[in-house]
């Protein structure tokens, strides 16, 4: 009913950028929060960002903040994560979220897409 798909990721050399997107489709009434996690390999999967339903609010975990940045266009369901001074501790699968009210239910459900990968090596 509910989809999220996330933009891909890419090779990115240290010290550069990378925009991801993250859109919501389908049966959606509204969609709260939004978020970005991300998973290295052999580690757990682990908070990177949030924003609020009328991206007035964000929370970033300490090893991204400062460097990436999270925002919305609810009019298209949509949330975007610009990370800059990428290192190569970034490296990982980036996941979205989202919690989706869907049309005609009341309960808003936790949503995931189904990653991307960001590769920073030189």
């Amino acid at each position: 009913q509910v989809q999220l798909v996330e933009s891909e990721g890419g090779l990115v050399q240290p010290g550069g950028s990378l925009r991801l997107s993250c859109a919501a489709s389908g049966s959606i009434f509204s969609v709260g929060v939004m978020g970005w996690y991300r998973q290295a390999p052999g580690k757990q999967r682990e908070f990177v960002t949030d924003i609020s339903t009328d991206g007035t609010t964000t929370t970033y975990a300490s090893s991204v903040k400062g460097r990436f940045t999270i925002s919305r266009d609810n009019a298209k369901n949509t949330m975007y994560l610009q990370m800059n001074s990428l290192e190569p501790e970034d490296t990982a699968v980036y996941y979205c979220n989202a919690d989706v009210t869907v049309t005609g239910t009341s309960i808003p459900v936790i949503y995931w897409g189904q990653g991307t990968q960001v590769t920073v090596s030189s």
